[in-house]
């Protein structure tokens, strides 16, 4: 029976890239794995089949080699092992032979692989940067298998050393005047084989499954910062050490207040007989507390008050940034008739001291206006 189109198994296109390949490849296998579908051969055999997918097309060089060549690229189709010499895995040897390993994946004795870096995003409120959050995340990757310990093979049986390498994982081929080390064409690196796979994990050494994880978010913190959780990350290949699981944090809009770095905005309306005549506005702080800000006769929009210490924590200190009260001056609206009459007398009453920047405004107008020998438009 012909194998199925690696893309087709995963249900992406030639062009997804790894986060629409892993997103794919855990949907898939959580709903095929054969914890959920005990004694179904169907859910069994589409697992192994997802599985070896996503190790071909999670590979950078496999993905290639499998784009030119298809699935002539891979012996016995494997879990997207490299086959023959003639594709892009023995050419990566022969680079590394001459140039150094340091650019390759790096394999322990056994085939033992740390396990890949992960990236979780935790969106947080302004109000628990302010104090700090215990949050509970639920994270779904791959673990080590608990039925054969991440060795891959059944229980009671156990992976046996490479007849070809001696366990090695790799093997010594003469071209020419050069000898040549290339990965072991047999047990593909890994030094073992394995005769009868573990059932639960299809050799794999790693299963899928849903992690709940405290994460302790620091007072202070800022959008953008993150948070390492050492050893929390996908499981390592054939019991190899985990990954890490990195924490982004991103702060989500306030309605009320602007933050920039440790100090906090807040653009307070009032009344334009407020700001003529003086008096108080009663604000709320970050951390819910009330404070009163003493408004002087004649305040203009865009006039700033500090309130020191009101702001947010600096993450790690002692210090805390300070709370910016902007007020902006409403004009009135809906006047009743009296109110209007009112206003029209103020406006009769009104003089360049009333209005010191108008009438400033306008003299420096009048003067530029006059420079051009009175012509042009009329204001």
């Amino acid at each position: 029976m012909s194998k199925r189109d690696y893309y087709d198994v995963l249900g992406v296109p030639k062009s997804a890239d790894e986060a629409a390949l892993k997103s794919a490849f855990r949907k898939l296998a959580m709903q095929h794995h054969p914890d959920k579908n005990p004694g179904n051969k169907d859910a069994e055999l589409k697992f192994k089949e997802i599985n070896e997918a996503y190790q071909v097309l999670s590979d950078p060089q496999k993905r290639a080699a499998y784009n030119q060549y298809g699935h002539r690229a891979f012996e016995n189709g494997g879990g997207g092992n490299p086959g023959g010499p003639e594709f892009g895995d023995f050419m990566s040897d022969i680079f590394d032979q001459f140039f150094g390993q340091g650019g390759g994946r790096q394999r322990g004795q056994g085939g033992r692989e740390r396990g890949a870096d992960m990236r979780y995003n935790l969106e947080i409120t302004l109000e628990e940067a302010f104090t700090g959050k215990a949050a509970s995340i639920r994270v779904p990757t791959a673990v080590t298998c608990e039925v054969c310990s991440g060795s891959g093979a059944k229980p009671g049986s156990k992976p046996r050393q490479c007849p070809t390498c001696g366990g090695y994982g790799r093997v010594r081929a003469s071209q020419g005047f050069f000898s040549i080390e290339r990965t072991c064409p047999t047990c593909n690196g890994r030094g073992e084989t394995i005769d009868d796979p573990c059932k639960a994990c299809s050799g794999a050494g790693r299963v899928m499954k849903e992690r709940t994880l405290s994460v302790n978010v620091p007072a202070g913190v800022e959008d953008g910062t993150r948070i390492r959780l050492a050893g929390e990350g996908e499981g390592g290949a054939k019991g190899g050490p985990a990954g890490d699981l990195y924490i982004f944090l991103s702060v989500k809009p306030h309605a009320i207040f602007q933050r920039d770095g440790s100090d906090l905005f807040c653009r307070v309306p009032i009344s334009m007989t407020k700001a003529a005549l003086g008096g108080e506005v009663e604000v709320v702080t970050i951390d819910g507390a009330k404070a009163i800000v003493k408004i002087p006769e004649g305040t203009q929009t865009a006039k700033q008050f500090r309130l020191k210490r009101k702001g947010m924590p600096v993450l790690r200190s002692s210090d805390v940034g300070d709370l910016y009260i902007q007020v902006q001056v409403e004009t009135p609206q809906n006047l009743t008739k009296r109110q209007r009459e009112l206003l029209a007398e103020f406006e009769k009453e009104s003089s360049g001291e009333t209005h010191p920047e108008s009438a400033g405004f306008f003299d420096r107008m009048k003067g530029f206006f006059d420079g051009f020998g009175g012509a042009g438009a009329k204001i």
